[in-house]
């Protein structure tokens, strides 16, 4: 995974832990299968889910293009696009946008868009695989044609248009994003410790739904200790044992 994430020659750890993430999926995953045919077969079943070949799934396509053509994947910066304009591009004031023009008839919309006539009418660029092989000297020349436009510009008409794009968001940028606080993808919780103690923090909620509905916060972030005297009892301590063990801990601390 950090080889297809870096560049060639520098591999590069993924921006957020994608396998930590995607084990936990499919270990729950497992978890509700067991349940599934337990309720059919009486029987339980051991599950298992394992980091590494999690990290091994997440680059099977990559393995799967070897074992079809004889290639091996080259690095995500390197690598031969599936689609003729597929990038992030650089713009005005140092800004990036994500945008994408993958068929036939986004192709013509985008080029009426902009007014690429010469892009549009060149019989070189007639066909996804064909603006593919032409990457080469399109994409440097559309990166020249939209630098001086302002990404919220570039947003904004592919927006009108129905084309594909996405700003390039820094991740606290996200707190406040509009998408996500009109469809309730953000919830309130109260930060346990810290500088910011006792104030509110947005969180990200899981991104589903049931009947309509996110499944919201249960319960914000313990203080440290603050569940102690109720997991004892669980364990079937008593109240005196519980206080004795508690004033251990915090002498030992």
């Amino acid at each position: 995974l950090a080889y297809m994430t870096g560049r060639p020659g520098d591999p590069l750890r993924a921006g957020s832990s994608v396998n930590d993430i995607m084990g936990g999926l499919f270990g729950a995953i497992g978890v509700m299968a067991a349940l599934s045919a337990r309720e059919k077969t009486g029987e339980g079943s051991e599950v298992q889910s394992s980091l590494f070949e999690n990290n091994v799934f997440l680059v099977a396509q990559h393995m799967m293009q070897f074992a079809v053509t004889g290639l091996p994947a080259a690095p995500m910066p390197e690598r031969i696009s599936s689609w003729g304009i597929y990038d992030v591009f650089k713009v005005k004031d140092e800004e990036q946008i994500f945008l994408a023009v993958v068929s036939d008839t986004q192709w013509a919309i985008f080029c009426d868009a902009f007014g690429y006539d010469d892009l549009r009418d060149d019989p070189r660029l007639l066909g996804n695989n064909n603006r593919v092989r032409c990457r080469d000297w399109l994409i440097p020349l559309l990166r020249e044609r939209l630098a001086q436009q302002s990404a919220a510009d570039l947003a904004a008409l592919f927006e009108r248009h129905g084309l594909p794009f996405a700003p390039i968001t820094k991740p606290h940028e996200l707190l406040d994003d509009p998408h996500l606080c009109a469809t309730g993808g953000l919830a309130p919780i109260t930060l346990p410790d810290g500088e910011r103690a006792g104030q509110t923090a947005q969180t990200v909620l899981l991104p589903l739904a049931l009947d309509g509905e996110r499944l919201g916060v249960r319960r914000s972030p313990p203080r440290l200790g603050e569940h102690s005297a109720e997991l004892l009892a669980e364990l079937g301590y008593s109240a005196e044992d519980a206080a004795r063990l508690s004033q251990t801990v915090a002498k030992a601390g």
